[in-house]
C-alpha cells in the first residue's frame, strides 16, 4: 500500500476497530493488546530519559502477518501506559513488505531504532536492510535509511537487530539463515551505528557445539547478568521432543561467556524458555535500578492462532506480563516484576485438601499456591492444570481439530504463582525456575476450581485493571 494512502488506513482502522475491542470479554484488563488489529514481537524496549518504550510489530489494518509497522507505548511506572505516535510504517523501498523486529538505543541522548527492512520480491525471493530512525521533536521517528545490507553467504532471512554498548562500540545480535539452511546468531560491531563490521556466527545450528538446531534463528537478545552471558533467540525447525519444545516454533537460551576480545560465545546446552502453549520473540532490557527485564509476544506463528475467537472481534494476540530476570545456578529464572503487586485488592487465602479450597474468579486474578502435587487446576473447564509430585502437564483441545493437546514441565514443583487476565494464564514455577504462558477463551465469568486430595496453602487476590490511555 503507498504511502500516501497507508495513514488514512490506519487511522479509519483504529476509529472503527477500538471500541469492539475493547467490547471483546476476552481482551486483557492487565497486559498490553493492540486496540485493533494484529499485534507480535515486542520490539525496541528501553529506558530513556525517564521512561519506558516499548515498540511492537503491529498490522492495524487485519489479524493477518501483514503491513507490518512499529506501534509505540511510553510509561513512567511500568504499569501506567500511553499511547504514543505511531513509529514506522512500510512505506520506503527497502521496507515496503513489512518493517520488521528490532531494537532501541540511546544514542548521545536521542531515541535511535534499528530495525529490519523486509523486502519480498514477485519471484518468491526476498532481501533485509537493517535500517535507522531516530526521534524527532515531535515523539514521531525520522527514517535514515539501511546501514547494513544482506551479508555475503545468508539467504534473504536475517532480521531482527539487538543493539547495546559496550565500552566505546556498539554491538549487534542478527538472526540470520546460512545458504545450507541453517539457523545462525551473528555477531556485529560499530563505531557509531552506521559502519558495521561482521565478526562471525556465534551461536546456531551446528555452531558452538550443537548439533542441528533448526533452518533459522530468530529475535536474538544478548545480555550480562550476574557474570554470565545469556543468549536468548527463537530457533525455528528445532526438533520437538516428548516434554519440550513442543510449539511449531519455541524460545531457547544459551548461558556461557562472550569474549569482546576474540568475539567467541562459548555456552552450554540450549534450554527452553517457556514451556506453554503460547511464548515467542521476548525482547529484554535494563531499568533505571538496574534490573534486567523481559516481555514476550503470547502468541506463536505458524500455530492455530487465526483460530483463536478473538479475530472474529478483529484483533489478536497480546503480550506477557513484564517480567524480572535474575540467574540462579547457572539457569534463568523470571517472575512477574514487583510492581505489578500495585494490582491486587484484597488478599484471601486458603489451607488444607485441594478438593476443598473455594472456586475463584479468574477473570483477572492472581493466586500463589505451595503444595507437593496430587491435584488440579481447573480454568473454567478450557484449560486444565495437573500437578504431580515430579511435575505439571497442561492441557487445553485444540481450536482446529477439538483434540486435547499438552504441555510439560519436568520437576519437582512446590510453588506456583500464576497470573489470570481474562484470556491469558501465566504459570511461574518455583519462583520462576520454569514458566507456562497460554491464551485460552472461556466463557465469563470464568472461574477456577481446585480438585484432588493433595495438602495445599492458597492465597489469591483479584486484580484491577490497568489500561492503556
Amino acid at each position: 500500500m503507498a504511502a500516501s494512502t497507508l495513514l488514512p488506513t490506519v487511522l479509519t482502522a483504529v476509529m472503527r476497530g477500538q471500541p469492539r475491542a475493547l467490547r471483546d470479554p476476552h481482551y486483557p484488563a492487565c497486559h498490553l493488546a493492540p486496540v485493533t488489529g494484529l499485534l507480535n514481537d515486542p520490539n525496541g524496549f528501553i529506558h530513556h530519559d525517564g521512561r519506558y518504550h516499548l515498540f511492537y510489530q503491529w498490522n492495524p489494518l487485519g489479524c493477518q502477518h501483514q503491513h507490518k509497522c512499529w506501534g509505540h507505548w511510553s510509561s513512567a511506572d511500568l504499569l501506567h501506559w500511553q499511547h504514543e505516535p505511531l513509529a514506522l510504517m512500510p512505506e520506503e523501498s527497502y521496507d515496503r513488505s513489512g518493517c520488521y523486529s528490532g531494537s532501541a538505543v540511546d544514542n548521545q541522548g536521542v531515541l535511535t531504532l534499528i530495525y529490519t527492512g523486509n523486502v519480498k520480491f514477485d519471484d518468491g525471493t526476498r532481501t533485509a536492510w537493517q535500517c535507522l530512525a531516530v526521534q524527532n521533536s515531535e515523539g514521531g521517528f525520522d527514517k535514515l535509511g539501511p546501514v547494513m545490507a544482506l551479508p555475503e553467504g545468508y539467504t534473504g532471512h536475517v532480521r531482527d537487530p539487538k543493539v547495546w554498548r559496550h565500552g566505546e562500540r556498539w554491538y549487534m545480535v542478527l538472526g540470520a539463515q546460512d545458504l545450507q539452511r541453517r539457523g545462525k546468531v551473528l555477531l556485529w560491531q560499530s563505531d557509531d551505528l552506521h559502519h558495521w563490521q561482521c565478526r562471525g556466527e556465534i551461536a546456531g545450528s551446528e555452531c558452538g557445539g550443537l548439533g542441528e538446531a533448526g533452518y533459522m534463528w530468530e529475535c536474538p537478545d544478548l545480555f550480562a547478568l550476574d557474570g554470565t552471558t545469556f543468549l536468548i533467540c527463537c530457533p525455528q525447525g528445532i526438533a520437538r521432543e516428548p516434554t519440550r519444545f513442543r510449539n511449531a516454533h519455541s524460545v531457547g537460551w544459551l548461558a556461557g561467556d562472550l569474549c569482546y576480545q576474540t568475539h567467541r560465545f562459548t555456552h552450554g546446552s540450549l534450554h527452553e524458555l517457556d514451556a506453554g502453549f503460547e511464548f515467542y520473540a521476548p525482547q529484554t532490557t535494563l531499568t533505571a535500578d538496574g534490573r534486567r527485564l523481559l516481555v514476550g509476544w503470547m502468541g506463536v506463528p505458524d500455530g492455530e492462532e487465526m483460530a483463536q475467537p478473538t479475530v472474529a472481534q478483529g484483533w489478536i494476540h497480546q503480550m506477557t506480563c513484564l517480567r524480572e530476570l535474575r540467574a540462579q545456578d547457572g539457569r534463568l529464572y523470571q517472575q512477574p516484576i514487583a510492581e505489578l503487586q500495585t494490582l491486587r485488592n484484597d488478599a484471601r487465602q486458603f489451607q488444607g485438601r485441594a478438593e476443598n479450597a473455594p472456586p475463584m474468579d479468574a477473570q483477572q486474578l492472581e493466586v500463589m499456591l505451595e503444595g507437593a502435587g496430587g491435584m488440579a487446576l481447573n480454568f473454567a473447564d478450557t484449560l486444565l492444570l495437573t500437578w504431580e509430585a515430579d511435575g505439571l502437564q497442561l492441557a487445553r483441545r485444540s481450536l482446529l481439530s477439538g483434540e486435547w493437546e499438552y504441555r510439560t514441565w519436568q520437576g519437582a514443583a512446590r510453588h506456583l504463582q500464576i497470573l489470570c487476565d481474562r484470556s491469558s494464564v501465566e504459570i511461574f514455577i518455583n519462583h520462576g525456575e520454569g514458566v507456562m504462558s497460554s491464551r485460552y477463551f472461556p466463557r465469563h465469568p470464568a472461574q477456577l476450581t481446585l480438585s484432588g486430595d493433595g495438602e495445599v496453602a492458597v492465597r489469591y487476590w483479584s486484580l484491577r485493571s490497568c489500561m492503556v490511555e
